[in-house]
This record gives C-alpha cells, sequence and structure tokens, in this order.
C-alpha cells in the first residue's frame, strides 16, 4: 500500500488560483509519502509542455501521482454542457497518462443533482458519459475511478449519485470493464447517511483507489439529528472535518476488508481543513495502518483490478514494493 495526500485544505486556494500545481507540490514534498494527487482545477493549461512541466516537478519532488481527480458534470440538463464537460474530462485523462503513464487513476463523477432531472434520466446521462470515455481509457491503459462523492466544492448542487442505491446503479449501468472501477471514501459514505464500512462491504471488489478521511460530531450531537428527509447528512458546521483515525470512520474494519480483499493500492488523505500539522498526523496514522493492516507493504496491486485485467488480455498493473520508504 502506497500513500498519498489530496489538497483538501487548499481547495479554495486553488479554485481562486492563488495556489498551483507547483505550489502543491513544493508545500507537499516535505511529507514522508510516495504521491500526491492532483486536482483538475490546477489545469489551467492542458498542453504537453505544461504536464510535462507538472511530471518534471513531480519527479523533483520524489513523488508519483496516482490519481487526477476530475469533477464532471455529467448530469446538467443542457447537452452543451455535457458535450464540454466529455471533452473537459478527455482532456485530462490525457494529461493524467502523459503525466503518470500507464494504470493512472482519472476520477469521474456522476454529476449534481440539477432540479428536475429525474433518477433514470440522470443515470442514462451519466453512464453514456463514462461509457463514452472508456474506449479512450482503454487506448491510453487509464482507469476511470468513480467515486461515491458528495460535493465538489464549484458546485452548487450535491453529486447525482450520492446515495448507495443511485452509485451502485450507475456501476451497473456502465458495467464491469477493465478500465472502470470505485474510487472509495468513506467519510462520504457518512455524508450519504451510510455506515461507510458496510458501503464498502458492497463495492470492495470494484475498488480501485481509496481517499482516506475523517469526520467527527461536536458534543451534544449525533447523527441522527443530522439526518435530513432524504436520508443524507452532507455539510454541516456539526461533522469536523479532522485527523484520520479519530473520527467516526471504523478504520480497523475498513482496513481489514481491504486487506482480506486483495487490496495493496493507493490511499490518499484527504485532510488538511486545520492546517499541514493535521495532515502529518493523518500520514503517521496511514503510515501505522500499513504496517499494522497491510503487511508494512508499499507494493502496488489491487487483486481485483488484477483479475479483470487478466480476463480482458491486459498486462498487469501491480508494482514491486519500494527498496526504501521515506522515514
Amino acid at each position: 500500500m502506497r500513500i498519498s495526500v489530496f489538497p483538501k485544505g487548499e481547495l479554495d486556494d486553488i479554485l481562486l488560483g492563488t495556489l498551483s500545481v507547483f505550489d502543491w507540490i513544493h508545500l507537499a514534498q516535505p511529507l514522508p509519502i510516495e504521491g500526491l494527487e492532483l486536482y483538475s482545477a490546477m489545469f489551467v493549461d492542458t498542453t504537453t509542455s505544461f504536464t510535462d512541466r507538472v511530471s518534471d516537478a513531480l519527479d523533483e519532488a520524489g513523488k508519483e501521482m496516482p490519481m487526477l481527480c476530475v469533477s464532471p458534470d455529467f448530469t446538467n440538463p443542457d447537452p452543451r454542457v455535457r458535450s464540454a464537460e466529455v471533452e473537459r474530462e478527455a482532456l485530462l485523462i490525457a494529461a493524467a497518462h502523459r503525466i503518470s503513464g500507464s494504470g493512472v487513476a482519472v476520477r469521474v463523477l456522476s454529476g449534481q443533482a440539477h432540479p428536475g432531472v429525474s433518477r433514470d434520466q440522470g443515470l442514462d446521462w451519466a453512464a453514456e458519459a463514462i461509457r463514452g470515455l472508456l474506449p479512450l481509457a482503454a487506448e491510453l491503459d487509464v482507469t476511470l475511478a468513480l467515486e461515491n462523492h458528495y460535493k465538489d466544492g464549484s458546485w452548487t448542487y450535491p453529486e447525482f449519485a450520492q446515495t448507495a442505491d443511485v452509485f451502485l446503479d450507475l456501476l451497473d449501468r456502465v458495467g464491469d470493464d477493465p478500465h472502470f472501477g470505485v474510487q472509495y471514501d468513506p467519510s462520504n459514505a457518512i455524508l450519504a447517511g451510510q455506515d461507510s464500512a458496510e458501503f464498502l462491504d458492497g463495492v470492495v471488489d470494484r475498488v480501485v483507489t481509496m481517499q482516506a478521511s475523517d469526520r467527527s460530531l461536536v458534543d451534544g450531537t449525533s447523527l441522527d439529528d443530522l439526518r435530513q428527509s432524504n436520508g443524507t447528512l452532507g455539510y454541516s458546521p456539526a461533522l469536523r472535518h479532522g485527523v484520520i483515525g479519530q473520527g467516526l470512520n471504523d478504520y480497523p474494519r475498513i482496513f481489514r476488508t481491504l486487506f482480506e480483499a486483495g487490496y495493496d493500492g493507493w490511499i490518499s488523505i484527504e485532510d488538511g481543513v486545520d492546517g499541514m500539522h493535521e495532515v502529518q498526523q493523518s500520514v503517521e496514522f496511514l503510515r501505522a495502518a500499513r504496517d499494522g493492516y497491510f503487511k508494512g507493504s508499499t507494493a502496488v496491486r489491487v487483486a481485483s483490478l488484477e483479475r479483470r485485467r487478466s480476463d480482458a488480455g491486459l498486462s498487469s498493473l501491480a508494482r514491486s514494493p519500494l527498496a526504501r520508504v521515506q522515514t
């Protein structure tokens, strides 16, 4: 298992354009981790010269980019917007491949829960868009990772496929493909009003990437107090973002489930809202979890994905343990 970090605490600055991809790489370089996730809003330029500069900066920092997080709005009722979102996703798939090569993951989402878009219509649009990107993913050997998401920072509405039933329906509509899987975030399951470990049980054979975050309740508040009419919780000031392992997620159960399923892939930390000192604590938690639950492995091998690729006649994406882990 290898560890990376997503710039959760820097999202506002990224969206405002005051923190660049190069700033983020410089800021996170000292962390004792193997990778840095990047976010689509950092890519104001998708030319090869820009992506080559990003690749060089990562190399100089001694980091990899295991996943590029993109937030497409495939459920927008305007067909011109949906088409533009597909084109943007395709450009970023190509950019991610140029930076990280074969096997890199690129996140996909369903889109926003736009008023007036029915469940069937939204699912049809989202599935059509994702299936339409699979030939490019296959050509470049990129893995599209569908996240159980809540709401992108630039969005007006929450995720269309936020709840487990809609998310699983979308998975089924896209279908089983060696270049498609699940990006699992346990805290997003909680925001959707679900038990995060139980949600994982239902998708663990499709998980190709994971982001780790955690939420804690303020004193005197229960999950039932936060539950909305549709069963979700959403972002609430009573749910505080914090250090991984100190919140509501049952990480011992989650790690055991992943290990027993043969998941030895990337886990990316989504923390830092209250500063990089908390990111460091989350890194320490993940490094201890690697030793305690993954037998100290720094290999990259996702058994379920390897099986699907083998069945399709594709080469393995598994990677050997690192010769030396950063301290």
